[in-house]
């Protein structure tokens, strides 16, 4: 982890944990910070809009506070994530709520816009895109991207199809930046599995879902522990973007998983939660393949502490070979 710019080389783990609509708050990044990892949410968690600047007052101050206790073990940085699509009519404010505290490192969805870009590299931030493929990827660094986050086939919530080891081949073959890889990584062995394919961080969301800081119902986090990986169903229906959602959700709300019909992409609408009766996140809840690995409900300190001891073994088994 030598490469990576300031605060970003201080971390326990080299994990980013991603932005969950609704899931993921101010509890649940400060907790993700303090344990040594990027903690980040989604700018539209935070409603009405006038809440955003207090949230990241709250996570600036409580992790400024931590820093001073705990000179030797500092907080990772925190990460905001931006929709950047036309249907999200918070962003120019949201941006400058970012804007007047600094976050330090942006993540965007779904659009990639030069001014966002410059923006946040103006106040000293660096700005890492969603992408699902090489093309897009190259999108991105053209118009200003710092860094790629590949969304490979099994994540949770919006992803692609691609293999990871398909992806990172082809955007290693011309981008040396700041990559970090997203995709059922729910392991320790799985994070180093990402370095071995040339990320620099694990992109890991699914697992959190199941900490006791997540703003989640109790259902939702039983059904990340007791899910594996054939309990995943791939769709559009829900916000006209193709993404990973846990098959017992769909089936409570009275649908059956293997008959979805398809959505109009054209409806999109992420601030809403959906385009069906039953919304995405609220009702049909989003989850990635690697969800085998988690086994129980625990805060986030104690999951960091396992993904590192389970990274750490894999490392020494690996040298072994």
């Amino acid at each position: 982890m030598n490469r990576l710019p300031a605060p970003f080389d201080r971390l326990r783990l080299p994990v980013i944990g991603s932005p969950m609509f609704i899931v993921s708050g101010p509890e649940l990044v400060i907790a993700q910070c303090k344990a040594g990892i990027v903690g980040s949410f989604p700018a539209l968690n935070a409603r009405p809009q006038s809440e955003l600047d207090e949230w990241l007052h709250r996570i600036t101050e409580e992790l400024a506070a931590h820093n001073r206790a705990n000179p030797e073990r500092p907080a990772a940085p925190f990460a905001v994530n931006q929709i950047v699509h036309r249907t999200n009519d918070r962003l120019e404010a949201d941006m400058a709520t970012c804007a007047k505290w600094q976050v330090p490192l942006m993540i965007t969805s779904l659009g990639a816009r030069t001014d966002i870009f410059e923006a946040v590299r103006g106040w000293g931030g660096i700005t890492m895109h969603d992408v699902i493929d090489d093309r897009f990827a190259n999108k991105a660094i053209e118009k200003g991207a710092d860094g790629l986050i590949p969304v490979a086939a099994g994540a949770g919530g919006h992803a692609g199809v691609l293999s990871p080891f398909a992806l990172m081949q082809e955007i290693r073959a011309w981008f040396p930046g700041l990559v970090a890889l997203s995709g059922a990584i729910a392991h320790g062995r799985s994070i180093l599995a990402a370095q071995a394919l040339g990320a620099d961080f694990a992109y890991i969301g699914s697992p959190w879902i199941a900490a006791s800081e997540a703003n989640a119902p109790e259902g939702y986090k039983q059904g990340i522990v007791g899910g594996s990986a054939d309990g995943i169903v791939y769709t559009n229906l829900f916000t006209g973007v193709h993404g990973n959602y846990l098959r017992s959700s769909i089936e409570a709300a009275g649908m059956d998983p293997d008959n979805l019909p398809v959505s109009d992409p054209s409806k999109m609408n992420f601030g809403s939660g959906g385009n069906t009766k039953a919304k995405a996140w609220k009702d049909i809840w989003g989850s990635g393949q690697g969800i085998g690995a988690v086994t129980e409900v625990a805060p986030v300190e104690a999951t960091v502490a396992r993904l590192e001891a389970e990274y750490r073994a894999a490392r020494e088994e690996l040298a072994a070979r």
